[in-house]
């Protein structure tokens, strides 16, 4: 028991290890080969894992040895345009202008229904209001709307936006991040009186609480039982 324990802890270390040395972008949308990689790292942990009469090193230089194939890759798709559509393919436009390529949409074996579901979604429901729809080589579908159905922007009703930067949190489930505070030069008892303000008593029962750089505080009490 205790040295499966061992060799299981082992492996969940190494494992993560290897994920995060493959980037942040190895968490968000998938490439194919990235895909088959964390596949393969995941099968790779878990014999050792289920079999102790396997070495445990076998899985870690397996591990290793992927995570090296896929770092290389990475770094050839960087530096080749040719090998990256080779090994990731390249994205696919399925409406064109308005119009829907049926013949792309043969070629990559998606129907009519897969389409409209995935448009709807992505809060298009019309096809008559899209200017281009591309399925991109992680899977997922970029729309473009016409011009007309765009939403409006700052620029295009000329207003002058107020530059709010980055929301700097200061209490999370109750306790306060006194480095931020520390930061924006302010104190505890500011930090309360704002609560005060607010009609909150204490900082216990504050869930999330941040303020941005035009000094806009947002505050969000915890809930109790039948909030929701």
């Amino acid at each position: 028991m205790i040295i499966i324990l061992v060799r299981t802890l082992i492996l969940y270390i190494f494992v993560l290890i290897s994920v995060r040395i493959m980037g942040k972008g190895e968490l968000s949308e998938m490439q194919p080969f990235e895909l088959v990689v964390t596949l393969m790292i995941a099968e790779l942990a878990a014999l050792p894992m289920e079999d102790t009469k396997l070495p445990l090193v076998n899985g870690i230089i397996a591990i290793f040895t992927i995570l090296f194939v896929q770092i290389s890759i990475s770094f050839i798709n960087l530096k080749s345009e040719k090998a990256r559509k080779f090994i990731c393919g390249k994205p696919s436009i399925l409406i064109n202008k308005g119009i829907i390529n049926d013949k792309e949409l043969k070629r990559l074996r998606i129907n009519m229904n897969d389409l409209i579901e995935q448009l709807r979604i992505k809060d298009y429901p019309v096809i008559k209001d899209i200017e281009y729809a591309i399925l991109e080589t992680s899977g997922d579908l970029s729309i473009i709307p016409k011009s007309n159905k765009r939403p409006p922007t700052v620029e295009d009703v000329k207003a002058s936006p107020v530059y709010e930067g980055l929301p700097t949190s200061l209490i999370i489930d109750g306790k306060i991040n006194y480095g931020n505070l520390k930061y924006l030069k302010l104190d505890e008892s500011w930090l309360k009186n704002i609560l005060k303000q607010n009609n909150i008593s204490t900082i216990e029962d504050v869930f999330f609480c941040s303020i941005d750089e035009s000094k806009d505080i947002f505050i969000q009490k915890k809930l109790n039982k039948g909030d929701i």
